[in-house]
């Protein structure tokens, strides 16, 4: 018996779920993130076995919880080779064929079932629905719970099983500068996050954290690593860090981390000093939308002398950066935040 829901599929009470994953062994977004955190043991087995070259496109990948209660397996559905490609329509068709082998030698009696490789995959739910129906009308004595695409559960609701990171000095860091800013801004969007961090290694903390230039201004592609680390443990609200910019929910702070960052901090003065400093900088621009802008001017200052010399340069310049930036920011709010970098000392008059 099939039947179609939605909601978090990790929840099901069914002998099985099942996740979709790439071949190369990355479980960073969607729902694959979502299993890596809440079956950290299922990741390390599946890493292994990607890194062998077990995890083929077409084969399930099969791992038993060993738990007395709740799933018996979760079993790993390849819908694309490498993370960053497409997938195909044949191989969820020859992966849904190995699948009801694994069903039939394992006695599975129920299983819960993604929108196999839609959402990231790139497919259309409407081609996809029809394979597993007419894969699973060959075992109708199976219950199969299949999950249509719906927006992810929110970060508090989604499980994590990993081990508590150590709360390093560049975690406490974080952790510090995101509760102080909460205070004023009631929460930080990942963008905020990134531009706090962003001006914590401009003041010189070694976080080597990789900034270019992004959408929404100077933006570092491995923060994101950092961020899904601690989210559950130290911070909430990230959740997969796959939500939209603008529907993104707050970064707020977990009890008991803040005690610990400071712990950290005391002993690290220099640290301590710099976070000061950040907050400081950013005094009266506490917003999504401030934060991007005096991280786009200060980026533009310091990669372009005549911007850091002449607002008029400075302006041309963040409104060249994208037509976006160009309806955003005035050519008056630029040079708040241009003089602001200047009487602040993190950009030097010539």
């Amino acid at each position: 018996m099939l039947t179609t829901t939605t909601g978090n599929l990790l929840r099901a009470d069914t002998d099985a779920l099942v996740n979709t994953v790439n071949t190369v062994g990355v479980m960073g977004k969607g729902i694959a993130l979502q299993f890596r955190r809440a079956y950290p043991d299922m990741f390390k087995a599946y890493a292994t076995a990607s890194k062998a070259g077990e995890v083929q496109l077409g084969h399930v990948h099969v791992w038993e919880t060993g738990a007395l209660d709740g799933p018996r397996f979760i079993i790993n559905f390849p819908t694309k080779g490498h993370w960053r490609a497409a997938s195909k329509l044949r191989d969820i068709e020859a992966g849904l064929s190995d699948l009801t082998r694994v069903i039939r030698e394992n006695n599975i009696t129920s299983i819960a079932i993604p929108p196999l490789g839609c959402g990231n995959g790139g497919l259309d739910w409407a081609d996809v629905l029809p394979l597993i129906r007419q894969a699973f009308a060959e075992l109708p004595d199976v219950e199969a719970i299949v999950y249509a695409p719906d927006a992810p559960p929110t970060p508090m609701d989604m499980g994590n099983a990993t081990e508590r990171p150590n709360m390093t000095v560049g975690r406490a860091a974080l952790v510090t500068l995101l509760d102080r800013y909460a205070g004023v801004a009631l929460g930080a969007t990942p963008i905020e996050v990134q531009k706090l961090m962003y001006f914590l290694q401009v003041l010189g903390e070694p976080l080597n954290l990789n900034y270019a230039k992004n959408l929404y201004g100077p933006y570092a592609d491995n923060l994101r690593h950092v961020l899904n680390r601690v989210e559950g443990h130290f911070l909430t609200g990230y959740g997969d860090g796959t939500a939209r910019v603008l529907d993104a929910d707050p970064i707020r702070v977990l009890p008991g981390a803040v005690d610990e960052a400071a712990a950290v901090l005391a002993e690290n003065g220099e640290t301590e000093k710099r976070v000061e400093k950040v907050l400081d900088l950013i005094d009266g621009f506490e917003s999504m939308y401030s934060m991007e802008l005096l991280a786009t001017v200060h980026w533009v200052m310091s990669e372009d002398a005549a911007a850091a010399e002449d607002c008029k340069h400075a302006v041309k310049l963040v409104h060249e950066w994208t037509p976006r930036k160009r309806r955003t920011f005035t050519e008056d709010h630029i040079h708040v935040a241009w003089r602001a970098m200047r009487e602040r000392g993190l950009i030097s008059a010539g």
